[in-house]
């Protein structure tokens, strides 16, 4: 698999976003606390799944609306890290459950 030079990056992790790889978008606000509308950022799949599966609603809305914010959150710290190893096409499913909103 090959990406271009063009590809969006991640700005979680760092690595390009090919257009072939599992991406969603996700909302600084999470939309049931105020930010439906609101800044979205293009994140690979895996790295959005660690934020909801790391973090509250609540949290998000509270502490971790920017992308800095959530780079500075311990585990998630750990898990950019792990994932920057990764090659860009890489997805796993996320262990455990999502966190309650």
């Amino acid at each position: 698999m090959t990406h271009e030079a063009g590809d969006p990056v991640c700005p979680l992790c760092g690595r390009p976003i090919p257009a072939d790889v599992r991406q969603s978008l996700h909302h600084l606000v999470p939309k049931l606390r105020g930010g439906k509308g609101g800044p979205t950022v293009l994140l690979h799949q895996i790295c959005h799944n660690e934020i909801h599966a790391t973090l509250s609603e609540t949290e998000l809305a509270r502490s971790y609306s920017s992308i800095e914010a959530l780079r500075a959150h311990p585990q998630i710290e750990k898990f950019i890290r792990w994932i920057s190893r990764r090659p860009p096409e890489f997805y796993a499913r996320t262990p455990g459950p999502r966190r309650r909103r």
